[in-house]
């Protein structure tokens, strides 16, 4: 039980005892109550809105039970002081010794503390999902890891969470996939092809994908009609595809759990089950879409089409779930797919690029109609990333076809450097990924910032075994008021994790790691004007040992956090 959780207890003992003496009436909903620490630190160590929140549902004076809550609080040992401020918040200051036994905690916890108890909800998280027409490019980069991240800040925080790829293989994009392989696989054999005819894939990657072809079936598909190898080609190009992306994502550290192909999906009549399923519920009917807005098209007539109801659910307007042609729409199909995400997840999350956000309505009406509004369903819209080189615009690959691979990048500045960056700002912001900043060894890089403070423990405790000092007895009443401050800011860590996870925001722990690893340099530092401050002291083994052990701790919060990031927390720099 880390310090938040444990105030968190103590006030719902206070609580009860308040509902036994009469002062609150027994039932009331206390899942708003709160415990975290004040936005001003003057204010004190930890403050919690309990009067505030419960006061109404009490008919009591917030102040007045603020005060009564104040007054059990201050029983504590752990305790220093209580204050009620404005209309009835708590705050606390809590004694040093409180904090000299969460660094204690932070210890024994180790690579657990900060993790949330198990048994929570299954969450489906589903990432990246590019279309299986070749390599990762940059493009999918920042929400690959920020879907990645979010997946184990959510473990952390004690859910289950399923990490799946849709796979889009049902729509024309891979016959077009289909060809371009097709003539790969005539170039295998001999043929020249010439330029790449517009309207096919021209990367150099469809490269080998014909060479296996050509060994597989030699000439037989050379001259044959479309209709007998077009479903084949297909079926091979977008394995190929697939595990091309699998070895991309494995560069970044990235492994999914599920695949799930739109082609199976339509296959199995998934899509005819859900309409079955909202039209039982009289959800799904057949109209007639308004005309387009503005100039009417000369050709445009009015065509009777099954619509879902999505304007109930807070959508414009009812969205089509076929086309004319009896086809499914991309709605119709991703609905369907939606559906069967739900059957094994209580919560869903889809990580889309920002180019995707004119769609988040409806498909957040579909899972709302599909769960009958039982199923937590987020949309994270992720902005693209700039490449530059020194400020200017990084050039495309030919190889690749026009665009700059994620495999190239990772080889280039490695999986930590590119991981860390995708989550220095919020997936819904712009961002620039400039080559030869996120590799620089200063401040303004946080990448290279908190490993370095890691570095910088581990390099402690190496000179401390070559100084033959002693560090075995702790005795942390040797730590001071300075030091315990960087304990305060270790210790948000839980808060940090549970508040991140809640807001489905990984680039909180980015942040909150820049601010720790801050803090340690900044304490380290004193040590170069202050000799009396360094954490290595020849002459005073028990106070290097109190700090070292202040360091572990930090060490340990700096790869707990890293860990979540999918990053590793490096001894040497």
């Amino acid at each position: 039980m880390t310090l938040y959780s444990r105030f968190a207890a103590h006030i719902d003992d206070v609580l009860n005892a308040l509902e036994t003496a009469g002062v609150l009436t027994p039932g009331i909903d206390r899942r708003a109550v709160t415990v975290e620490p004040p936005r001003d630190p003057s204010h004190g160590d930890l403050a919690t809105n309990a009067a505030m929140v419960l006061a109404k549902a009490a008919k009591l004076n917030p102040r007045a039970l603020a005060e009564k809550i104040a007054a059990e609080l201050q029983q504590r040992d752990d305790v220093a002081a209580v204050e009620v401020a404005g209309p009835g918040f708590i705050n606390m200051r809590l004694t040093d010794d409180s904090w000299r036994a969460e660094l204690d905690a932070i210890i024994e916890g180790a690579a657990d503390y900060g993790r949330g108890l198990g048994g929570q909800t299954t969450v489906n998280i589903e990432y990246v999902s590019a279309n299986p027409t070749g390599p990762m490019h940059m493009g999918h980069c920042r929400g690959a890891v920020v879907g990645d991240a979010l997946a184990a800040l959510l473990e952390f925080a004690g859910h289950r969470v399923v990490r799946e790829y849709y796979v889009n293989d049902a729509g024309g994009q891979v016959d077009v996939l289909a060809r371009s392989a097709h003539l790969r696989y005539r170039e295998a054999l001999g043929e020249d092809v010439g330029a790449v005819p517009e309207g096919l894939y021209p990367g150099d990657y469809l490269v080998p994908v014909g060479k296996m072809l050509a060994e597989e079936f030699g000439p037989q598909y050379v001259g044959a009609p479309e209709a007998e190898w077009l479903a084949l080609f297909r079926t091979r190009a977008v394995a190929s595809m697939l595990e091309l992306i699998k070895a991309d994502l494995a560069l970044l550290g990235i492994h999914h759990d599920l695949f799930s192909s739109e082609a199976e999906l339509q296959a199995a009549g998934k899509p005819e089950a859900a309409e079955a399923w909202l039209r039982a519920r009289d959800l799904v009917y057949d109209g007639t879409l308004e005309a387009p807005k503005g100039e009417t098209p000369d050709d445009w007539e009015p065509v009777e089409l099954p619509l879902f109801r999505s304007s109930r659910f807070g959508d414009d307007q009812d969205r089509p779930i076929k086309k004319s042609n009896g086809q499914w729409t991309y709605f119709g199909a991703d609905l369907a797919y939606h559906f069967q995400k739900a059957q094994g997840a209580d919560e869903l999350i889809d990580i889309w690029g920002a180019d995707h956000a004119g769609t988040v309505k409806r498909i957040q009406a579909a899972v709302a109609a599909l769960t009958e509004g039982k199923t937590r369903f987020d949309v994270k819209l992720v902005q693209m990333v700039r490449l530059l080189r020194g400020g200017e615009p990084v050039k495309m690959s030919k190889r690749a076809g026009n665009f700059v691979t994620l495999a190239d990048v990772v080889r280039e500045v490695g999986k930590d450097v590119v991981r860390f960056t995708m989550l220095t700002r919020r997936s819904d912001a712009q961002m620039d990924f400039d080559f030869a900043k996120v590799v620089e060894a200063s401040k303004d890089n946080p990448v290279f910032y908190v490993q370095y403070a890691h570095a910088r423990v581990a390099s402690l405790r190496r000179r401390a075994a070559e100084a033959s000092i002693d560090t075995a007895a702790v005795d942390l009443s040797r730590l001071d008021t300075e030091e315990l401050g960087l304990v305060k800011l270790a210790a948000q860590f839980p808060r940090v994790v549970e508040t991140a996870a809640a807001s489905r925001e990984p680039h909180r722990i980015a942040f909150y790691l820049y601010d720790l690893a801050a803090a340690f340099h900044a304490l380290w530092n004193v040590g170069n004007d202050r000799p009396d401050r360094r954490f290595l002291l020849p002459d005073d083994h028990a106070l290097t040992a109190a700090r070292l052990f202040l360091a572990e701790g930090v060490g340990q919060i700096i790869r707990n956090g890293l860990s979540i990031m999918g990053v590793e927390a490096v001894s040497e720099m």
